[in-house]
């Protein structure tokens, strides 16, 4: 028997409208719905291999499915997305009629390991934003690397926002930004005075860049709509860009480099907010979370740091003998 190597017609149609249907309906993010293809894509492929179809798919099949990707050592935050793309799907597939039953709904997952998100300490980050002062090959480069550190820590963007702000948005000194973000979500952030201040620096350098500069012609080319503007297809700065300027800034400030990262930066903002004593509905709107329990995470940092705390600090915690 000729083995299948991917889903039936019938399968891909109901996939490809299912994804339509999120990106206009739910205003899923590409990077989500990519997610979705893929795991839905494997799933038709594990149907045909069976001699069934995704649109057919039971109970019994979907746990087989599911048990064939933990033997395929695939980590339980994979399965545990696999197993919501599987549940999205069958909801859908049952609203338009295409079923009538739903055999993923009481499925339960592998569930998610709770991993406490990596973090800076203020001084660190401190350190990182003095760095700007003596890293990049001109004027001109540590101005930009001191707007992106100022603005990342400020705001708490993701390194995707931030790349890509359109120089309008910051025009005219705002005191904040209008962010879009995943899903096409609208958000405003509050800018602190010294990421006004840098702002302003680094847009007045870009302005005045001379036509026989590399700016300047970055500027006047398609890099003209974007704050940060860069050579390359996008016209804006990649997040691998970024990504390599922050190593430079953690080996200047005598940070290790891998604990550098621009999500980093952002888990950073949202732990020194809690810190100070934000509430944590005001980070989510800031950090553009559609649920509070994604927010939640944070509070489990600042347990872990209040523990060590007492258990490094409090007098009862030390031995007798150190009494």
């Amino acid at each position: 028997m000729t083995r299948a190597e991917g889903p039936s017609a019938d399968d891909a149609r109901r996939i490809s409208a299912f994804l339509e249907a999120q990106a206009a309906e739910a205003g899923s993010a590409r990077n989500t719905l990519l997610a979705y293809g893929r795991d839905l894509a494997d799933a038709a492929a594990f149907c045909a291999r069976r001699g069934t179809t995704l649109g057919a798919i039971t109970r019994d099949e979907v746990e087989a499915w599911l048990a064939q990707c933990e033997a395929a050592g695939l980590s339980r935050a994979t399965r545990a997305r696999r197993l919501s793309s599987m549940r999205q799907f069958t909801r859908f597939a049952l609203s338009e009629g295409w079923r009538e039953d739903d055999p993923a709904i009481r499925i339960r997952g592998p569930g998610r390991a709770q991993r406490l998100p990596k973090t800076l300490s203020q001084a660190e980050v401190e350190a990182l934003i003095a760095a700007t002062g003596a890293v990049g090959r001109d004027e001109t480069d540590r101005l930009r690397n001191a707007c992106l550190l100022e603005l990342l820590y400020a705001t708490g963007m993701r390194v995707s926002e931030l790349v890509a702000l359109p120089v309008a948005a910051a025009r005219g000194d705002p005191e904040a930004l209008l962010i879009r973000g995943k899903g096409g979500r609208e958000r405003m952030v509050p800018l602190t005075r010294p990421a006004r201040a840098a702002l302003s620096a680094w847009l007045a350098r870009r302005d005045s860049a001379a036509e026989a500069e590399a700016l300047g012609r970055l500027v006047r080319g398609r890099g003209g709509r974007w704050l940060f503007p860069a050579p390359g297809a996008e016209g804006h700065l990649t997040r691998q860009g970024f990504s390599f300027i922050l190593r430079q800034l953690a080996l200047a400030a005598g940070v290790a480099p891998e604990r550098v990262t621009p999500h980093v930066l952002r888990h950073a903002f949202a732990t020194h907010l809690l810190e100070g004593g934000a509430d944590l509905r005001s980070i989510q709107a800031l950090l553009g979370h559609a649920d509070l329990s994604t927010t939640e995470i944070y509070t489990h940092v600042l347990d872990a740091r209040l523990r060590e705390l007492v258990l490094t600090r409090h007098p009862l915690a030390r031995g007798r003998d150190e009494a």
